[in-house]
């Protein structure tokens, strides 16, 4: 199974930017991010298949952008206009498609502070 390591996140007030990466221990179609906040349930946030293949989550709105290397297995986030709102443990993941994601990375916290 491919591992999935993450890095880039943090406390940023709202209105910042943070970018997340995460990088794979092998080749992985689809790759990206999902997010739970506390008491919620997980939500996508965006992914990206091999071919450049997006999609984002309804709440994105033009705000995050996600982009991979393959070059070095690599996926980042760039996270724009940051609200409290976007608070939460971001989890990479992918698989062979959306609906087959089947390796999980250990989680990064984002705190946007009001």
């Amino acid at each position: 199974q491919v591992q999935l390591v993450e890095s880039g996140g943090g406390l940023v007030q709202a209105g910042g930017s943070l970018r997340l990466s995460c990088t794979a221990s092998g080749r992985i179609n689809v790759m990206g991010w999902y997010r739970q906040a506390p008491g919620k349930q997980r939500e996508l946030v965006a992914f990206i298949s091999s071919g450049g293949s997006r999609n984002y989550g309804d709440f994105v709105k033009g705000r995050f952008t996600i982009s991979r290397d393959n070059g070095k297995n690599t996926v980042y986030l760039q996270m724009n206009s940051l609200k409290p709102e976007d608070t939460a443990v971001y989890y990479c993941a992918g698989g062979l498609r959306l609906g087959l994601i089947d390796s999980w990375g250990q989680g990064t916290q984002v705190t946007v502070s009001s």
